[in-house]
Parts: C-alpha cells; sequence; structure tokens
C-alpha cells in the first residue's frame, strides 16, 4: 500500500513539474521576457529548499521504484501501454541527465543564475541538443499522458472530461516546442551582437576552471551510473529465475478455456497467464487499482496465504467472497483451479462497475413463484390497473418472504425467485421455503378478499421449490446487481414451478427438499416430472394447497428449537 502511495505521488509531483515546465516553454511564443519571468515566478514553487527536496526527492523514488517493480516482475510480457510506459520512463533519466547537469546543478555548483538566454543559445548552438530537447519533451511527455491516463480512467468523471483532457494532452507539447523554437531564434538574432553573446555566456565564462571542468565531465559518469543500476537490475531478475527454475517449485493453473498451465513460483496468476500468452483482463496493469483481473478460486483455494492489504482493500470494495481473488496479486505456490470473473476484453468501464458473477458455492433453498393467467388480466384492465394489481402481489409475496426469512432474488413481470438458507443450513432454507409457500397462499387468499370487486377471477399462483448446491453472489445489470444464484439447481426450480400447471397444483417440491427439510409429504401424488435439458427426471411431491404442510413444518421447527440444534441429515 505504501510502495503504490509513494509511486502515484511522486508521478504526480513530477508530472505537475513538466507541466508548469512546458507552460513556461509555451510562453516563448509571447516574448522571451514573459518566458523568464514566469520562468522566476516558477523559481520560487521548486527552487526553495521545501520544493527542491520534493522534486529531486519525488526523481528518485519514481525512478528507485520503477527499477523495483522492473525487478519484481516474473515475466517481461505485458500490454502494449504498460510497454510503452517502461520503455519511455528508461529513456527519461539519459536524456534528461545533461539538462540537469546544464541548468540547476551548473546554477548550484557554479553559483551564477542559468537564465532562458543562455539556456536557448547552448541548445540552439548545439546540433545534438536540438535534436535531444524535442525528442525529450516527447518522451517525458507521453510517459505522463500514458501514467495520467490509465490512472484516471478508473475515475468515474474521466470519460466526460477526456476530450478537453485529450485537447489539453495534444496542445501542450505542441505550444511547449513552438515557444522553445521561436525564442531559441530570438535569442540567436541577439546573440549576433557580441556583446549581448558576452553577457549571455558572462556567468559561464567568469565561473572557476576546475567547476567547468567538473560539470563537463559529469554527463557519462552520470550515465554509465544509470547503465550500471539497469544492468544490475536485470542480472539480478535473471539470477533468481535461475534459482527458481534449480528448486523447480513448480504450480499448476487449471483455466476454463485454456487448459492445464504450468508456471514458476513466485508468479503471481496474472503473470503465469501472459507468460503462457492467455488473454486475460486487467485494466490497471496489474497494480491492484481496479479488480477487473479477479478470479474465483475452486480446488487449491485453502492452500493460498491470505490477502494483503492492498488486495484485501480492493476486494472488500466491491463485496468479493472469500474464494475471490486478484490475479495479479495472488501468488500460489500449489496447483489451483481458477475461473476468470470479467472478460479478458475488459474496459476502464467494466472496471467502475459492480455485477458480473462473483459469487460463491453454497448449498440453498430455491423458491420460484408465478402469477397465472396474467396475460388474460392484461386483456381485461386498463394498463394502470394492471400495475396496481401487480404492485399489491408483489408487495403481498415480498412480506411473505420477509416473515420466512426468504431472500427476494429475481423479478421477472409476474413471478419472482426467492432464496432460502442463505444464513442457516440447508434443512432450515427448506422448511422455511415451504412456510413461504403457505404465507403465500394465506396472503394471496386475503388479497383475492379485498380485491372480489375488481376482478372477475381470483387471483392464482404457482410454486416450484428445489434445493442443491448453487453459485450465490452479486450479479445482473451493472446498473443494479443484486444478490441471486444461478446453477443446474436454479434452473431445476424454476422447471418444477411450471409443472405446477401440469399436476393442477398450487406447489410442486421435489422430494430432495422434502428430505432435507424431513417433511414427510408421502399423502400427497408422487411425480417424475420431466425436466428440459436432463436426462433424468425429478421426483417431486405435488401439493394442491401449501398451507397443509405448514404445520409439519412448524412443527419440526418447534422440536429443534427445543433441541437447540437443527439437523442438516436429510431423511431417507
Amino acid at each position: 500500500m505504501l510502495e503504490r502511495r509513494l509511486r502515484l505521488y511522486s508521478g504526480l509531483i513530477l508530472a505537475a513539474y513538466v507541466i508548469s515546465h512546458f507552460i513556461n516553454h509555451s510562453l516563448g511564443l509571447w516574448s522571451l521576457d514573459a518566458m523568464e519571468s514566469y520562468r522566476r515566478i516558477n523559481a520560487l514553487v521548486w527552487q526553495n529548499p521545501v520544493g527542491t527536496v520534493t522534486l529531486y526527492g519525488s526523481f528518485i523514488v519514481h525512478g528507485v521504484l520503477a527499477l523495483r517493480a522492473l525487478f519484481r516482475r516474473t515475466t517481461l510480457r505485458m500490454p502494449w501501454w504498460e510497454a510503452v510506459q517502461l520503455t519511455l520512463g528508461l529513456l527519461i533519466p539519459p536524456l534528461i541527465a545533461i539538462h540537469v547537469i546544464g541548468t540547476r546543478l551548473t546554477q548550484s555548483l557554479l553559483g551564477f543564475d542559468v537564465d532562458y538566454p543562455r539556456i536557448l543559445y547552448v541548445q540552439w548552438s548545439s546540433p545534438r541538443a536540438l535534436v535531444q530537447q524535442p525528442l525529450l519533451v516527447l518522451v517525458v511527455w507521453i510517459h505522463v499522458v500514458v501514467g495520467l491516463h490509465f490512472w484516471l480512467r478508473l475515475k468515474s468523471w474521466y470519460p466526460r472530461a477526456l476530450p478537453v483532457l485529450y485537447a489539453l494532452a495534444v496542445l501542450l507539447p505542441v505550444l511547449a516546442l513552438l515557444g522553445f523554437a521561436r525564442a531559441g531564434t530570438e535569442v540567436l538574432a541577439l546573440a549576433t551582437d557580441p556583446d549581448v553573446r558576452s553577457a549571455i555566456l558572462s556567468g559561464w565564462t567568469d565561473a572557476p576552471r576546475d567547476g567547468r571542468r567538473f560539470i563537463l565531465t559529469l554527463e557519462p559518469k552520470v550515465l554509465w551510473t544509470m547503465a550500471a543500476l539497469l544492468a544490475l537490475v536485470l542480472a539480478a531478475r535473471e539470477i533468481r529465475r535461475q534459482l527458481r527454475r534449480r528448486r523447480k517449485h513448480d504450480y499448476t493453473l487449471a483455466h476454463p478455456t485454456a487448459g492445464s498451465v504450468t508456471a514458476r513460483a513466485g508468479q503471481s496468476i496474472l503473470e503465469a497467464l501472459r507468460v503462457a500468452g492467455i488473454p486475460h483482463a486487467s485494466v490497471c496493469g496489474g497494480r491492484a487499482r481496479c479488480t477487473t483481473c479477479r478470479v474465483r478460486v475452486g480446488a487449491g483455494v485453502e492452500h493460498l496465504p491470505a490477502p494483503h492489504k492492498i488486495e484485501a482493500t480492493a476486494l472488500a470494495r466491491i463485496g468479493a467472497s472469500d474464494n475471490v481473488r486478484l490475479a495479479c496479486q495472488t501468488r500460489p505456490s500449489r496447483d489451483l483451479h481458477i475461473t476468470p470473473l470479467l472478460p479478458a476484453n475488459a474496459s476502464a468501464a467494466d472496471a467502475r462497475r459492480p455485477g458480473g458473477v462473483g459469487g460463491h458455492e453454497q448449498s440453498v433453498a430455491v423458491m420460484f413463484v408465478d402469477l397465472r393467467a396474467s396475460t388474460k388480466l392484461g386483456e381485461e384492465r386498463l394498463p394502470y390497473d394492471v400495475v396496481f394489481i401487480l404492485n399489491l402481489f408483489f408487495a403481498e409475496m415480498s412480506e411473505a418472504l420477509r416473515e420466512t426469512r426468504g431472500h427476494y432474488a429475481q423479478f421477472s413481470g409476474d413471478g419472482l425467485m426467492a432464496l432460502y438458507g442463505l444464513e442457516s443450513d440447508m434443512a432450515t432454507g427448506c422448511r422455511d421455503a415451504m412456510q413461504g409457500a403457505a404465507a403465500m397462499t394465506r396472503r394471496l387468499a386475503a388479497l383475492n378478499d379485498r380485491l372480489a370487486g375488481e376482478l372477475r377471477d381470483r387471483l392464482q399462483i404457482g410454486i416450484g421449490i428445489h434445493c442443491g448446491e448453487a453459485i450465490v453472489g452479486t450479479m445482473g445489470p451493472p446498473s443494479s446487481p443484486n444478490l441471486s444464484a444461478i446453477g443446474d439447481n436454479i434452473n431445476i426450480a424454476a422447471r418444477l414451478e411450471a409443472h405446477c400447471k401440469t399436476y393442477g397444483v398450487t406447489l410442486v417440491v421435489s422430494q430432495q427438499a422434502a428430505r432435507h427439510a424431513r417433511v414427510d409429504l408421502s399423502s400427497f401424488d408422487l411425480h417424475e416430472a420431466p425436466v428440459r435439458g436432463r436426462e433424468e427426471p425429478v421426483v417431486v411431491y405435488a401439493v394442491p394447497d401449501p398451507s397443509a404442510i405448514s404445520e409439519l413444518t412448524a412443527e419440526l421447527i418447534d422440536v429443534d428449537t427445543r433441541r437447540g440444534r437443527i439437523s442438516d441429515d436429510p431423511i431417507v
């Protein structure tokens, strides 16, 4: 967490300096005097003791952290923008070294003010500087813009501001280079006068010879030092890679589409996938600023180390379950089964949105409820009246769920899906679901009595109840995600509700749910219900009136409450 903040804040300080410096260059389009006046104001900010420590401290911190990040990478495979950012960042120190030596260092060591006339004269008199200075402007600016863009694109307001920021990003370096060119030609014209040229160079020519010699020999020393640091980092990476290869602490990732992927110990899941050439979402580039690289971990999750603070914070922000981890931060040491939770081409918009399947396996009881003859109701009444009746209907169904500890999971026009047992065991969930079915029929009967003068036919419902393993989690449209569930057992419950019409009853409950609830439904008709998509039928009970089993489940709940426990063991 601290490292990420240091890298971000140091980068922002350097970006602020670059922007102010480019604005200074741009004033050259107005006049050399305007350029020099702004430089003196700018110096008050950046050349006082606090500004100096802040600026050069940020440069050192940002550079050291960049080398550290390069060392920690187990692979150099990365998205194009990361490669551009890394390459340009490595080019900046050698390009900027002579500029810093000739300005700030010269001013500090030799004791004279290095103003714009001197800087421009020296640069415009050197063919090397005429190439290096514009190149430095472009390299630094592209590095800054890429960094800012891939940080800000995770902000919700950024897409709206992008057109204005894009225009500024293009204009500022262009104006800076044009200002540099115009002011440079002006200085060259002034320098044709020997007295003016002598005044421009007076600080340098009057300085001690030893000091000037030291300044002139400083650039190659700085460049060799930088090259040595980079070579040291690359050599250390190679040594670490060879040591890990000898230890042979490999692990295997089971991927749902790519099959089995072998990865080196120390590699994050994201790095392992990149080495294998498997596309995987990572909007922030693996810095834990977003959660687009998140994966659901199946077999092997128990062997993973606990997420550290930066990962835990990101996962907590989206309410991720315990088996969801960030691929960029998780470094397994044993075999693992993973499932990506976002498509590989996920965008910054996806990073800002909740939603998508991010759940966990859980045993639940599932209920589907459907209002019969809703189409006929719409044909007989005005749309406003239909909406009024449906609102009353769903209000009663919702209240029945609240009474029986059910969770309202989905709405489907004239029906709903509910989950039971989210905060209890499946046996309790199945009993609560049956209690919920009975409560719904009672409340629907009361609603029919209230609307007796309004309706030609009484409202009727069909209910299907099943239980089993499902993926439970936050899912749905990004604008309105909700806690729901998916899986084969969810589909079965939906099909059972449809069989209410087949058997002419209000409730169809699977034998599996009845067994888990330990309720004897042998007095009701037993059927083998065909379920589309499954070869084997599902054994179900057809219950004309759910109130008939309400007392049975209430009796069992009361007995278990007195015993202080509820058993999960189904009665066979």
